[in-house]
């Protein structure tokens, strides 16, 4: 009788080990879709004709589905079926990203950039919602979150190199067409490891605020995008984000009278959960803004062939996997305020000696030694923001749950490289020797400079209200 048990445990635990794996490769491959085109983009425009501004929405498609439709498939994971919508995501992404392997025209590869950030926006919370009920303890869930976060970033950070690599070596159609054999055997392979899993109780999708909701995320992530692209007065973004906020503050008041909501308003405002979020957007802000900056940097004022500043990348991996390793140590021994506000310390340390990259500064002396202390705070405060922010969720509404978390994220992240890569344009712009690679190094030091404060800022906020927000029952101690 015992053997049988301890047989079907250790079968139990083989599953959900052979689930992670299938489901942090495929966040791998989401993951690298992010950044993949940017070295890439070049060819696309040679190949298929592309405008300069239409040349932008082969980034910006991507962004703007997957931004704009986490809270609506987030939630309808948790209604439907997590395991129906992640397989859902993973099909549609897989077919997306065929046509955009095979377009001949620039729409059909927007169009398919478009599809691909939907399918994006299905996958990623169903796929973090079903690891948060397959892992429910909070330590065992802490390391999950760490093997997920750690292989998202490697996807992050390989991107480029394998952006580099295939389009100089092949194509850039291949770095659409690799995806086609991990979204076969992800859609293969989790039907028999994971079961089906949604709310216990019949509920309703709420239409208006399904409605509302999305066209807010959407009108914010266009107009953040637009901002990017001209400026923050200019009318095609300031209209977005005007009606961004007249939508958020309709979907406020629709769903304090709906009898089932999208996101209940309580959701959101569990102390513990808003903590967690707000620091994750900020944190989000600054090291968006940081990869962005720094790879352009790489690149136009060091020299770096595009192939050569992916690989400049790879220690930033590294450096985080080594920090998603020591995360559950810290949390367990330090506890999860006082673990979240050193890593955000040390992250702002690393942006702030990258900050200090000169023109004439080598890799191994220059680079590198702030790389590597921004990874490692980078790696250390993932897995335990995650934790936070998903702390208190249940069977009821854990893809809402992992849906906010991702949201504000993607959010964070465009507000940051709207807003830093504004300021630092301006700075470089401002100088009286323009155009010189001191002006625009002047301009990324000072864009870092501010993702270093918005970084302490997040430690502050943590220090302050974190350790007053109760968490449930098995959170570690704050």
């Amino acid at each position: 009788m015992t053997s049988v048990s301890t047989t079907a445990g250790a079968d139990a635990v083989g599953r959900r080990g052979a689930a992670l794996v299938v489901l942090c490769f495929v966040q791998f491959m989401l993951v690298l879709d992010d950044n993949v085109v940017s070295v890439a983009l070049p060819s696309m425009r040679d190949d298929l004709g592309f405008g300069a501004a239409g040349l932008a929405w082969v980034v910006n498609a991507y962004f703007l589905a997957f931004g704009g439709l986490l809270l609506l498939f987030g939630r309808m994971a948790d209604l439907l079926g997590r395991r129906r919508v992640f397989l859902t995501g993973v099909a549609l992404f897989g077919a997306a990203s065929l046509v955009c392997g095979l377009a001949q025209e620039p729409w059909q590869l927007v169009a398919g950039r478009f599809v691909q950030g939907a399918g994006s926006a299905m996958a990623s919370p169903a796929a973090l919602a079903l690891i948060a009920l397959l892992f429910p303890g909070s330590a065992e869930r802490a390391r999950a979150f760490g093997i997920w976060g750690g292989i998202a970033a490697l996807g992050g950070t390989t991107g480029l190199v394998i952006s580099g690599a295939l389009t100089g070596l092949a194509s850039w159609r291949w770095i659409f067409l690799i995806n086609l054999p991990v979204a076969l055997a992800a859609v293969v392979l989790l039907p028999r490891l994971v079961p089906e899993s949604r709310a216990g109780r019949a509920a309703r999708l709420d239409v208006p605020g399904a409605v509302l909701g999305t066209g807010a995320l959407v009108a914010l992530v266009y107009g953040l995008l637009r901002a990017g692209e001209s400026s923050w007065g200019d009318a095609t973004a300031a209209g977005p984000l005007v009606l961004a906020v007249v939508l958020a503050v309709a979907f406020v008041a629709v769903e304090a009278r709906a009898a089932e909501p999208l996101v209940p308003l309580s959701f959101l405002s569990f102390r513990f959960r808003a903590v967690a979020n707000g620091a994750t957007l900020l944190f989000s802000a600054a090291m968006y803004a940081m990869a962005f900056l720094l790879m352009v940097h790489l690149q136009t004022v060091l020299g770096y062939r595009p192939l050569a500043a992916g690989l400049a990348y790879l220690p930033y991996g590294a450096g985080i996997l080594a920090g998603m390793w020591l995360s559950s140590r810290a949390v367990a021994r330090l506890g999860m305020r006082p673990a979240l506000v050193m890593s955000f310390l040390i992250t702002a340390a690393g942006l702030l000696l990258l900050s200090g990259v000169a023109p004439d500064d080598g890799y191994a002396s220059g680079v590198l030694p702030g790389m590597l202390v921004t990874s490692i705070g980078c790696g250390l405060s993932l897995p335990a923001l995650t934790v936070a922010a998903l702390t208190g969720t249940t069977e009821e509404n854990a893809g809402l749950g992992s849906a906010v978390l991702s949201s504000v994220q993607q959010i964070g992240g465009a507000v940051g490289v709207a807003v830093l890569v504004a300021l630092a344009t301006r700075r470089r712009d401002g100088l009286t020797v323009e155009g010189s690679p001191y002006a625009a190094t002047e301009g990324f030091s000072f864009a870092l400079v501010v993702a270093a404060v918005l970084v302490a800022l997040g430690a502050a906020v943590i220090a302050a209200l974190l350790g007053r927000a109760r968490p449930p029952e098995g959170t570690p101690d704050v």
